[in-house]
């Protein structure tokens, strides 16, 4: 059976297990069990218990559940209402009012919590309500969120770039710092694209006022200081190289949970239930972690991952058509999965490639991650629009129309990224010298 067989034959069941409704790890292990058994027999599948064992027992992936705790932790204490209530006495006052609030409070909140998911719905819940009331353009105010909340996989910590440095052996730490300039230039420019928005539509936006006194300011001011202290904590000591990524994300827990009981309103029974949601969350990404490992190994045994090289490289295609290849290829399984499955079937494929084109890993991670959040947010499956369309009970039509100018953002940081390497790899260089 030739390469090409056999690549027809995982992609098929793959696309036909997805069709009939099968959940995306159980729709990957399955081709990979298939394909072992081909090729080897039952003695194959022999190998499956050292799989199991290798993709689990892995150390970089106990930062995962401690990062996603400490994001439940945050929104079952409320403050995610206390942040949004703070910035928009701070943000507000510029053109597009609270839609400046969406997205800086997301780019805020995804700097403690790593998940998309986490950001966009946690700022959702507060903050549609509040636009809706003050005749906020619909589709803007959707798609504001539904875009904002990205920040979550691109600002760090970003459990995508930890699952993407546990497949390519690259260090999470400096990922984590090649993530943050790309991610403070796409909020700046979603919120350069609001203000534009706002002023030529100045309906779209009603103008907020700021603070009134210095008291309200100080208010304010006090609303988001636990989040800046909680960044100090978490990523500031993980950037200052004191701690771990795990180490950092224990301590982000701890203080997490100080700061809700203190500063919000966390009682132990919602303590409880951030673990139990924890718990249910983390189950399904290391499925799809195991599987995508098995399908990997399947991927390895077969020698297809060398044959898709070989074309590749047969192809002579320059450093920007291969990222045009990986753009196209990673939006399309974007309209098909959701974004950790993309990164855990993708990764180990593409990734043999970089040495061919001299592509950076860590450049190459920024730029995954760029994609994927285009994926979080392109239609069908894009995960945030159905995250903000749930929580405002709202027209789909709506929250996709106003994402859609925020992909072409997306694209475009993805892009200059690409011709400016340096916006990635300035921070990582400069502080591991």
């Amino acid at each position: 059976m030739g390469a090409e067989i056999d690549i027809l034959l995982i992609l098929v069941t793959f696309l036909g297990l997805l069709v009939i409704g099968m959940a995306v790890p159980v729709a990957i292990a399955i081709p990979g069990m298939l394909y072992l058994y081909l090729q080897g027999g039952l003695p194959a599948l022999n190998s499956l218990g050292f799989i199991t064992w290798g993709s689990i027992n892995n150390f970089a992936l106990t930062a995962v559940p401690l990062f996603i705790l400490m994001a439940e932790i945050l929104g079952a204490s409320g403050l995610s209402g206390r942040i949004y209530s703070g910035l928009s006495k701070l943000v507000a006052p510029l053109p597009g009012g609270l839609l400046q609030t969406n997205v800086a409070g997301c780019a805020l909140f995804a700097s403690v919590s790593g998940s998309s998911v986490a950001t966009a719905a946690s700022l959702g819940r507060v903050a549609l309500p509040q636009m809706l009331s003050r005749n906020y353009s619909r589709p803007l105010a959707a798609g504001s969120l539904a875009a904002g909340g990205t920040l979550g996989i691109l600002i760090p910590p970003s459990i995508a770039m930890i699952i993407y440095g546990t497949f390519t052996q690259t260090s999470i730490p400096q990922l984590f710092m090649a993530g943050l300039v790309p991610g403070l230039v796409l909020t700046g420019l979603f919120m350069t694209y609001i203000a534009v928005c706002s002023y030529l539509s100045p309906g779209s936006a009603p103008r907020e006022k700021g603070p009134k006194s210095v008291g309200e300011l100080l208010r304010a001011i006090g609303d988001v200081t636990p989040f800046f202290l909680l960044i100090g904590g978490t990523v500031g000591m993980l950037y200052g190289g004191f701690v771990t990524t795990t180490e950092a994300a224990t301590i982000g827990c701890i203080l997490s949970v100080i700061i809700g009981f203190v500063a919000g309103d966390l009682t132990w029974s919602k303590l409880m239930q951030a673990t139990r949601s924890t718990i249910v969350f983390v189950g399904n990404i290391l499925l799809l972690i195991l599987a995508a490992f098995i399908f990997s190994a399947a991927v390895s045994f077969s020698g297809i991952g060398d044959a898709i090289t070989q074309f590749v490289a047969s192809l002579e295609l320059t450093r920007l058509q291969f990222f045009l290849c990986v753009f196209l290829l990673l939006t399309v399984l974007g309209c098909l999965i959701e974004s950790l499955g993309i990164i855990v079937i993708m990764v180990p494929l593409l990734f043999p490639m970089l040495p061919i084109y001299d592509i950076n890993p860590i450049l190459f991670g920024v730029v995954v991650v760029l994609f994927v959040e285009l994926a979080q947010i392109t239609p069908p499956m894009g995960i945030n629009l159905f995250i903000i369309q749930s929580v405002w009970s709202g027209s789909l039509g709506d929250v996709i129309k106003g994402a859609f100018p925020f992909c072409i953002l997306i694209v475009l940081t993805a892009f200059l990224t690409i011709g400016f390497p340096e916006l990635a790899l300035w921070l990582p260089q400069s502080m591991t010298r």
